[in-house]
């Protein structure tokens, strides 16, 4: 085979095997910043945290929010629940962006299997 075949098709797999890994990577911080309470499901993202972030700087103390499942959940402790989603979707921004990095760092498909 012409070498400048092979390279191509070497840099191809590569290139398949990277995106893959990074969907994966994807995927798995979408289930990472999944929050249950109280029987209800909320995704956690950057309004949901703004949101009760500003409710309890008005010292609200408890709301109703909407779930993932359209059902209205009362949040008996905003303070506590605003602490937990952030605690949550930070841990999981920051597993994110490690495994990400290790990733990009690794230049081989051995080593990107090895993950």
């Amino acid at each position: 085979m012409d070498e400048r075949l092979e390279k191509a098709l070497d840099f191809s797999n590569y290139m398949i095997s990277l995106n893959n890994s990074k969907k994966v990577l994807e995927e798995n911080f979408y289930q990472d910043i999944v929050y249950y309470y109280n029987g209800a499901q909320f995704t956690i993202n950057k309004e949901l945290i703004c949101f009760c972030s500003f409710l309890n700087q008005r010292e609200q103390d408890s709301i109703v929010l909407v779930d993932d499942n359209n059902r209205p959940i009362e949040i008996a402790d905003l303070a506590e629940f605003e602490a937990e989603i952030l605690d949550l979707y930070m841990t999981a921004s920051n597993n994110y962006l490690s495994k990400y990095n290790a990733l990009i760092r690794n230049r081989t498909i051995e080593k990107m299997v090895e993950l």
